[in-house]
């Protein structure tokens, strides 16, 4: 017997029917699922006073998706779709259908770090789609995207590339193997915002959950268990 052909068509079995999740690349079109018409669905429910109108764009989105090629990627093509949906949900609950670039109730969020200390003068508060926070986390997004994270907070609400990027950096390693890993959309919030999970807030638990609900339901799939935290 041939084992090595044997194995070749067990893992293409595992690979047709969805069941291998090692975290390989599933060869998916994240583009496909996030359509002109998904995407300004969101964005075309910002105001017009909204200093994300025109700013988050689907082009910033693509582009930024290049830099991470496993995002929506991996299991099966349902799979793939969850994630998207978990994305973008918490991105319509963070900047309120894209509408905000920057935080509303803005803080300094400098927490004392020796590797990302805070420069005098800057506050890390929530800035992007997934409103970015901490010194902490502005400094290594910017040192893998190369920007001035601690110096230059602000270009992740200026620059819309950035933007998307530092947004998926953060999802792609906080937040990514939380959806893949089976563990369901309730473990994503907790990634995101832990103070509104266990009776925290339950009201934002809800929205995030509707919103994910709702865009799992546009892309044809089953949301799954565990939706709240």
């Amino acid at each position: 017997m041939n084992h090595s052909l044997t194995i070749y068509a067990l893992l293409a079995l595992l690979l047709a029917t969805g069941k291998y999740v090692s975290g390989q690349n599933n060869g998916g079109n994240v583009g496909g699922v996030v359509t002109d018409s998904f995407f300004n669905g969101i964005a075309n429910q910002a105001g017009a006073g909204c200093a994300g109108k025109g700013f988050y764009t689907r082009a910033a989105f693509l582009q930024a998706i290049q830099l991470y090629p496993n995002f929506g990627m991996v299991g099966s093509a349902d799979d793939s779709k969850r994630e998207i949906a978990a994305f973008f949900a918490h991105v319509t609950h963070e900047t309120g259908h894209m509408c905000y670039t920057r935080e509303i109730n803005k803080a300094v969020y400098c927490s004392s770090n020796k590797q990302w200390p805070c420069t005098p003068g800057q506050s890390y508060y929530g800035r992007g789609p997934l409103q970015l926070t901490w010194n902490y986390n502005y400094g290594p997004a910017g040192q893998a995207l190369n920007f001035d994270g601690l110096n230059n907070p602000d270009i992740v609400a200026r620059d819309p590339a950035i933007s998307f990027k530092a947004a998926l950096w953060f999802w792609m390693n906080s937040v990514h193997t939380a959806i893949t890993s089976g563990r369901g959309f309730g473990a994503t919030i907790r990634a995101i915002n832990g103070g509104e999970c266990d009776g925290g807030r339950p009201a934002a638990v809800t929205a995030r959950v509707n919103y994910y609900t709702s865009y799992c339901n546009q892309f044809g799939v089953n949301p799954g268990p565990n939706l709240r935290c």
